[in-house]
């Protein structure tokens, strides 16, 4: 998991593990954590992190009983083949979290062209157009 980046807010209102696991499921649903990627041990991302192995492994046993991973004792923990259910994103869900961002980044204080920015940031496009992602670490 060298290429994504997973970033915790220990002060907001989403829990952490809850935090963990929608951003890993974001990356492996959308192909940046590809099948068969192996994502770092329990211990080793909540060290990077600063948060308790048992916050990390929920995420974990979350993202496994979704079908998103796979751990298997010896092999590791790496990102499974996508269920063939989330092919198509619920329209219902994806208009929630689209809701719960944009009502946090008004809380933030930003303005209509702030939101749309960063949604294009995270997409992966500016305003004028399609970019290289990048790569970064494991931050908080």
């Amino acid at each position: 998991m060298t290429a994504a980046a997973v970033r915790v807010d220990t002060s907001g209102p989403v829990p952490p593990y809850e935090q963990i696991r929608a951003q890993l499921a974001a990356l492996i649903t959308t192909g940046r954590l590809p099948e068969g990627e192996r994502l770092p041990p329990v211990r080793q991302l909540a060290a990077d992190l600063g948060l308790a192995a048992g916050t990390v492994a929920r995420a974990y046993r979350e993202l496994e009983a979704a079908g998103l991973i796979r751990t298997r004792r010896g092999a590791g923990t790496r990102v499974a083949p996508l269920p063939s259910d989330l092919a198509r994103p619920d329209p219902a869900e994806l208009a929630a979290l689209a809701h719960r961002f944009v009502t946090e980044a008004r809380g933030l204080g930003a303005d209509e062209e702030s939101v749309l920015a960063a949604v294009r940031e995270a997409l992966g496009r500016s305003p004028t157009g399609p970019r290289d992602a990048g790569s970064g670490g494991v931050k908080r």
